[in-house]
């Protein structure tokens, strides 16, 4: 089985995107973001987000090293970039701007911020480079990659195209209290992003 499709890596590659992409804790921004929108348009929204997400992760993963070459871009820099995009976004979802409908009205929130960079965030996009580089061009491997980024994608959409149940469950105030949570939980991450960054930075040299 193992020459047909590498088991050990696809389940590698499934739990550590898991880990990184954290299906369970998007819902809380997914609701917070999408408050006050309609059943269908939030359907539309996990699909679209999990597919620019899916977009995303492919092309890094096809040409990642490629891109960040030509660009002079090192990992430590996507990753201090993504960390402080995610920071903006908690720093909204902690304030009152995150709730006001005026200014997501034309911005298609499925695309930023929720298919990149909270989806296919740079934890994601490095995470995945660096097993591709593992591979080395080998089939079985390159398959177990492939399959494990599918998998991932299909749990996501399958999380977020249910998180309408859990905005019943909760109610008005509950998504309030769920979306300043999120945005507490996320303003760590993007600071520990960006902590990890530097540290990479300073032992680079």
């Amino acid at each position: 089985m193992n020459d047909i499709i590498n088991l050990s890596l696809l389940s590698s590659v499934f739990v550590t995107l898991f880990v990184i992409m954290d299906p369970p804790g998007t819902v809380p921004v997914f609701i917070s973001l999408t408050a006050g929108q309609s059943r269908a348009v939030r359907k539309k929204a996990a699909w679209q987000a999990v597919l620019v997400a899916f977009g995303v992760i492919v092309v890094f993963a096809a040409f990642g090293q490629q891109i960040l070459s030509q660009l002079h871009i090192s990992l430590p820099a996507l990753q201090c970039a993504g960390g402080l995009l995610l920071l903006l976004i908690a720093l909204q979802l902690l304030t009152d701007t995150a709730e006001d409908p005026v200014q997501t009205k034309n911005v298609n929130i499925a695309f930023v911020p929720l298919g990149t960079p909270l989806l296919a965030g740079p934890g994601a996009i490095v995470a995945t480079m660096v097993f591709v580089q593992r591979a080395d061009g080998k089939l079985a491997d390159v398959i177990a990659i492939s399959v494990g980024i599918v998998l991932i994608h299909l749990v996501m959409w399958l999380t977020l195209r249910f998180s309408g149940l859990i905005m019943k469950l909760l109610g008005e105030n509950g998504v309030l209290l769920v979306t300043r949570i999120a945005g507490l939980l996320l303003s760590a991450i993007a600071v520990q992003l960006v902590a990890d960054a530097v540290t990479d930075f300073i032992k680079a040299g």
